[in-house]
């Protein structure tokens, strides 16, 4: 199961809005077929996984009728943009399946293992769980929740300052923390901007330090101030613009009218973002738009690092109550992550 999940993670950011899912077919405890979902709309990790050992075993079919098929999720027991992976395991006369993970979808969630069972076929479930439910713990926010997998990012001084009071453009963190948002960016679906940071900064929001596919763009322009000339109008990558008065698209940019901005804004904006399939953002500022998901507890995971430098003075840094999970050293950096233990 180990292998499966290590697997299911190699389909990051190419896979939503569909889970990461990774399977490995194991014959007398040698592992002889295995894969993983590798993008969306193409064949599942169990489909992978049976492919890969018909192909590279002349009596695959055989095999199979002797083997246990791990998978970090259940399988599917429906029809999709692919056929039924429960039906192929059937078909295939596999005599045994372990499952990291129920799949809490409601066309699958429990049934795909009913069907399972129903067929002869022994099922073992809850291996390595906690570890497979982590992996997809975007899709279970989408499912669960209607809304996508929240992570809040910022750098901060060391005495806790964001950014100048004036607008300019300092950078805090240096060339590693740099590097290492770019990689954040391919894994995720969308990254968020409030308006002031769109206007200070000029960012492209996309990734240009690493290899990988580039996140959709949104950002909060309530009355649309911004100047056209910036780069999140460039139509190079879909951006969302949620503002007061406009519903339309344009090119490569779709204007999100949101009637009231002064009640519920951040959960409409994820709404939004829900019914426009993205499964997970990253909101990246400014101080003003981070605290609004504070304040109101729509974050499930903050990646905050911390410069070794010290500012006379500057816009406080936002504050947050989170279990840290992990402490790393970047640079001259520090890089503390936490998760948001009672997110909505």
């Amino acid at each position: 199961m180990k292998r499966a999940v290590d697997l299911a993670l190699l389909g990051i950011g190419s896979v939503s809005p569909n889970p990461m899912v990774g399977s490995v077919i194991v014959f007398d405890n040698k592992i002889i077929g295995e894969g993983y979902h590798q993008k969306y709309g193409e064949a599942h990790a169990e489909v992978n996984a049976i492919q890969s050992v018909l192909e590279n075993h002349k009596n695959g079919s055989e095999l199979l009728r002797k083997s246990t098929l791990y998978v970090t999720l259940e399988p599917c027991s429906h029809h999709g943009k692919t056929p039924p992976c429960s039906d192929l395991i059937i078909r295939h006369k596999i005599p045994k399946v372990v499952i990291g993970s129920v799949d809490p979808f409601e066309s699958v969630n429990g049934k795909g293992i009913e069907k399972l069972k129903n067929a002869g076929i022994e099922v073992i479930s809850g291996v390595l769980e906690k570890e497979c439910q982590e992996l997809n713990k975007r899709f279970f926010t989408r499912v669960k929740h209607q809304r996508p997998y929240v992570i809040l990012k910022w750098a901060q001084t060391k005495n806790h300052f964001f950014a100048p009071v004036n607008n300019q453009q300092l950078w805090i963190t240096g060339k590693e923390a740099k590097l290492l948002v770019h990689q954040w960016r391919t894994e995720e679906d969308c990254v968020l901007v409030g308006k002031n940071t769109a206007l200070a900064d000029n960012p492209q929001l996309n990734v240009r330090l690493v290899k990988g596919r580039n996140p959709k763009r949104a950002v909060i322009d309530r009355n649309l101030d911004l100047p056209q000339n910036l780069h999140l109008f460039d139509n190079s990558t879909e951006t969302f613009v949620f503002n007061k008065f406009k519903t339309a698209i344009e090119h490569n940019t779709k204007y999100i009218a949101i009637e009231d901005f002064d009640y519920f804004l951040p959960q409409y904006i994820l709404l939004q973002l829900h019914l426009q399939d993205i499964q997970s953002v990253i909101i990246e500022g400014g101080a003003k738009t981070l605290a609004m998901f504070i304040d109101n507890n729509l974050w499930d995971e903050a990646r905050v690092f911390t410069s070794s430098n010290e500012w006379e003075n500057g816009i406080p840094a936002p504050k947050i109550d989170g279990k840290t999970i992990s402490t790393q050293n970047l640079g001259n950096d520090t890089l503390h992550i936490l998760k948001n233990i009672n997110s909505l």
